[in-house]
């Protein structure tokens, strides 16, 4: 009589989890006020998060001009900048979000190539 193959539980439970629920990300962009640079930022992130995260993402775009006190508590060097707050673990993405490919691996929706 064959022996059935065991699966690894914690492998089960771990694919049962990332298939039950989809992740929601939060997500804050801080920019320093209406620069090109800036304006580019906000549209590339933007369009990214609605082809890959609708519905399940929540973006604050921070002003740096306006709240200048934020950047300290954050730790932000340089603008714009992105930080995936949840999920966990947190990750940062400093540039004008253009690179696709490089955001998608910066909120771990895509492997390194």
């Amino acid at each position: 009589m064959p022996r059935k193959k065991l699966r690894d539980s914690t492998q089960a439970f771990e694919q049962a989890i990332a298939h039950s629920q989809p992740t929601f990300y939060v997500l804050r962009l801080y920019v320093t006020g209406m620069t090109p640079q800036s304006a580019q930022a906000i549209a590339s992130i933007k369009k990214i998060c609605e082809e890959h995260l609708y519905g399940h993402y929540e973006l604050e775009v921070i002003d740096l001009y306006q709240n200048p006190h934020l950047a300290e508590g954050e730790q932000i060097i340089a603008a714009p900048t992105l930080i995936k707050k949840l999920p966990l673990p947190l990750r940062r993405i400093i540039g004008n979000m253009s690179d696709t490919e490089r955001v998608l691996v910066g909120l771990d929706l895509q492997k390194r190539a």
